[in-house]
């Protein structure tokens, strides 16, 4: 581990992490428009364009790097209530270089005010809005992050399931899977994760479900079944309290598609790879994302 990524877990238990374990949505959201003026520019050779498909807003990311027929739809972390593309602008143009694809970040619709199934409702329309503009003989990728993970991942159970066209590869990090909270890691990890606290979750999930089972695949892939579903990389560090959310998704894949593959980075902090302009390792993570999406995708 890098002496600059033990200075960032430092840095964020002590100014990120939280300590009121009562949830205000629209100070947290207030929080992270704040942290949009952090976020730095992607570079004058990326192009980037707001698009907007009926009533579903994308921003569309493309680097020189990207295939016109590679279209990889990104869903972002959150916890289901909060979140923007704007907050990814410094790393989607790094997804869309290594994975040689056009990158569509969906601005997907948000609990309390549009609780399940709105999210997974509006990322089957954008899938869709996807598959429709890449040809068979073309890649169609998916990747999330933290309860976008999630969403991946119970996107492509949902897409399985209505015999809809499948993505010829996913990628999460740091995914929730499930929602009823019964991973060891939240209380094996609780003390070891500098950013994320556990008591926050259960108010994340209730306002997510809104009286839905937490058991529904569609809300926690960990209890859906994997056969059939493309292959997954799913990258997580070992301190997270979302560890076993990722480890036991993983292992359900694999045992369906041995393709699949689990990476634990020691000591990384929740999605590390947004942190890609302060530490190596979240370089050397998406180098690695893009590396099993060309390897395992269609080249066009």
């Amino acid at each position: 581990m890098s002496l600059r990524a033990e200075l960032l877990r430092l840095g964020i238990r002590l100014f990120i992490k939280r300590r009121s374990h009562q949830l205000d949505v629209e100070g947290w959201r207030r929080d992270m428009r704040e942290m949009e003026r952090l976020v730095p520019p992607p570079p004058a050779r990326c192009k980037t364009v707001e698009i907007q498909a009926g009533r579903l807003s994308f921003v569309q990311v493309t680097m020189p790097a990207s295939r016109p027929f590679r279209n990889l739809l990104y869903l972002h972390g959150g916890g289901y209530i909060s979140g923007a593309p704007a907050h990814y602008r410094h790393f989607t143009w790094r997804i869309a270089d290594a994975a040689r694809a056009v990158v569509w970040v969906l601005d997907y619709r948000l609990a309390p005010e549009h609780p399940f199934p709105a999210a997974l409702e509006d990322a089957v329309e954008a899938h869709r809005h996807l598959a429709d503009r890449t040809p068979q003989t073309g890649a169609l990728l998916m990747m999330g992050d933290s309860a976008g993970g999630g969403l991946a991942l119970a996107l492509l159970l949902k897409l399985r399931d209505d015999g809809a066209r499948s993505p010829t590869a996913a990628v999460a990090l740091s995914p929730w899977t499930d929602l009823t909270l019964t991973g060891r890691s939240l209380t094996d990890n609780a003390a070891a994760d500098p950013m994320m606290n556990v008591d926050d979750l259960p108010e994340f999930a209730q306002y997510y479900l809104a009286g839905a089972d937490p058991r529904t695949p569609y809300a926690s892939p960990l209890y859906g079944d994997p056969a059939g579903l493309p292959p997954v990389l799913i990258q997580v560090g070992s301190d997270e309290i979302l560890r076993d959310d990722a480890v036991r998704m993983a292992k359900r894949l694999q045992a369906a598609n041995p393709c699949s593959r689990l990476e634990v980075w020691p000591r990384m902090p929740h999605v590390w790879q947004l942190f890609v302009p302060v530490i190596p390792e979240a370089h050397q993570a998406i180098a690695r994302i893009g590396e099993f999406l060309t390897g395992v995708s269609t080249e066009v």
